[in-house]
């Protein structure tokens, strides 16, 4: 999923820059805004002992430089935006505990075979879509037949899906069904790998789809259908109201959630700018919000709040187009020569001062990246490794050792050829601090000898910056991004061959094997999937198809009206929405 969280606005952009290139020239670190936050002092759910009244409508802010884009299904979104719209009125059949494994208490249970093959899901009884239809195993498998055809527009194809029995004969046009995936009866549903797959109880994909309300639209019609854009259904506590396009979602009270009525009748969600999320938060013109760390300073004074936080199942990085997406034969082929010597990739990697920029612009709510596994997944996260720390002699090292070298003295590197080595830059918009801190990645490569320049001038908004990405735009060389990893420790939704999101389009033969051993039946044996993602993290970490900036620590701003919401794995949004209440009629304002 893309992280769509941008960069909030409190320090201007020119006091940002200078704090940044400070830190990185050893400037003065005693500054109030350097002051490091410690992120165990956050607890991760609120406090609230104020007896809860009956309804009540929770405003929620969506906190973004540009409107959500409406693609208003787990099954096609792909931004952060439309994630956050989707997570009140749909969710998937199968919930999780508080370490991400599936567990019995969501609207199906399941069982797994003895030959850890075959996972048998159940459906409740009570379980109903918003249009009154029964949820049913045949609408989980709809899902399946969707993904998997090759008229299918989005990217939730992967390795997992291929694995199934039977899914690469359906994706191929071989087949009109799929053998692995067997409807039993209205409240079963058996899925069959070709393997025993350790990912099959934390990367399942259980989200169905309401196949008499879609049915009818073509496949490659549905991301775009009113269905979907306009009157999207689900089958989670919330129903959708009204959709103001891009800007705003009215749900109401789903009275016959599988799992009970909600407390509250209804949620507002609104798009907030960054610029004024936490003066939204003190005003009471929303009741939860995301902080950034370069608004904790104004957001930890405010009375009426309380501020909650965990690390979060996300990286940013620095990204190398290496190649381009085959649609047709659903591959990435690296055929861009411009980055092959891995020598210029590391190189750029040890030009840039990660430890500075999350110290000193975050405060130590972001910290330097070591690899493309979060610590948010403790057991294969690998604490060995070092990443790339800031030494600019070591990349000009490496540069000098490649054959980029200053043959003008103008200061900066030709390629190996004598020609001139330009590099363009994609980045996001997102607040005053984006464009500094895109400019700090520039000259820190300048300072090693590179040309790199921000593509087009400027920054893109987020839609078409992804645009872009997605569809291979020859004009970008490197982009920044980031990616929200999902649950399941499985990355080959990322990183595949075949994955669409695989977007520095890496192709590399250890790292097919090493993903493959990684959902092994073999890799049930959590010892052997520790080793197998170790030796992965390191492959990635020496070819350098990107470069890991930085680990967040999400912090959310909460009206102290607000009671029962929790960011542990499986509470909150995540399984317990109906249980969220306001102690007020009113937002608390900050006095």
């Amino acid at each position: 999923m893309k992280n769509a969280k941008g960069f909030s606005k409190v320090l201007s952009a020119m006091a940002v820059s200078m704090l940044i290139l400070s830190a990185c020239k050893g400037g003065d670190t005693k500054t109030s805004t350097t002051a490091k936050v410690d992120q165990a002092a956050f607890p991760i759910k609120v406090s609230n002992n104020k007896k809860s009244i009956a309804g009540g409508t929770l405003k929620y802010g969506l906190v973004s430089d540009t409107p959500f884009e409406g693609i208003l299904n787990t099954v096609f979104y792909e931004g952060d935006p439309d994630s956050q719209v989707l997570q009140f009125f749909d969710e998937a059949l199968l919930s999780t505990d508080e370490n991400y494994i599936y567990d019995q208490d969501g609207a199906a249970t399941y069982k797994l075979s003895d030959d850890k093959k075959t996972i048998t899901l159940t459906i409740r009884d009570n379980v109903k879509w918003h249009n009154g239809d029964p949820v049913t195993a045949s609408d989980l498998e709809y899902a399946y037949l969707v993904i998997g055809s090759p008229k299918y527009t989005g990217v939730r194809y992967d390795s997992q899906m291929s694995m199934i029995e039977g899914m690469e004969d359906y994706h191929n046009g071989k087949a009109k069904s799929i053998s692995g995936v067997k409807v039993i009866d209205d409240h079963n549903i058996s899925i069959t790998f070709k393997e025993a797959n350790p990912s099959v109880l934390t990367g399942l994909w259980t989200n169905p789809l309401p196949k008499k309300y879609l049915g009818n639209v073509p496949i490659d019609k549905l991301a775009s259908s009113d269905q979907i854009r306009k009157a999207p259904i689900g089958f989670g506590p919330f129903k959708i109201k009204k959709i103001t396009p891009g800007e705003a979602v009215e749900f109401e009270a789903n009275k016959d959630y599988w799992n009970g009525a909600p407390k509250l009748d209804g949620v507002l969600l609104k798009v907030v700018n960054p610029t004024i999320a936490t003066s939204s938060l003190q005003n009471g013109d929303i009741d939860i919000a995301s902080v950034s760390a370069d608004q904790y300073d104004q957001a930890k004074k405010l009375k009426n709040i309380q501020l909650i936080g965990k690390t979060e199942l996300a990286y940013s990085y620095i990204g190398f187009k290496l190649g381009h997406f085959d649609a047709k034969n659903g591959v990435n082929v690296m055929d861009n020569t411009k980055f092959s010597d891995k020598r210029l990739r590391q190189a750029m990697a040890y030009a840039i001062d990660n430890k500075a920029v999350g110290e000193k612009l975050y405060k130590g709510l972001r910290v330097p990246a070591t690899s493309v596994i979060p610590p948010s997944f403790p057991k294969y996260f690998d604490k060995a490794l070092k990443g790339y720390t800031h030494d600019p002699a070591k990349a000009k090292k490496l540069l000098d050792d490649a054959g980029y070298k200053d043959v003008t003295g103008d200061g900066l590197r030709e390629d190996p050829n004598g020609k001139p080595f330009k590099i363009n830059f994609a980045s996001m918009s997102g607040g005053d601090i984006a464009e500094p801190l895109a400019q700090f990645y520039i000259q820190s490569w300048k300072d090693v000898g590179l040309d790199v320049q921000l593509l087009d001038g400027r920054l893109h908004e987020f839609n078409s910056f992804y645009d872009m990405v997605e569809k291979d735009n020859p004009k970008i060389d490197i982009f920044a991004a980031a990616w929200g990893t999902g649950s399941d420790p499985d990355p080959s939704g990322i990183w595949a061959k075949n994955a669409p999101f695989n977007y520095v389009r890496w192709v590399n033969p250890e790292n097919d094997k090493l993903l493959k051993e990684g959902i092994s039946a073999q890799a049930f044996d959590e010892k052997y999937r520790q080793k197998v993602y170790d030796q992965w993290q390191e492959l990635v970490n020496d070819e350098v198809p990107v470069i890991p900036t930085l680990f967040r620590f999400g912090l959310d701003g909460v009206n102290k009206r607000v009671k029962g919401y929790d960011l542990t794995a499986g509470q909150g949004f995540q399984g317990h929405l109906q249980d969220i209440s306001v102690t007020s009629a009113e937002s608390e304002k900050n006095k």
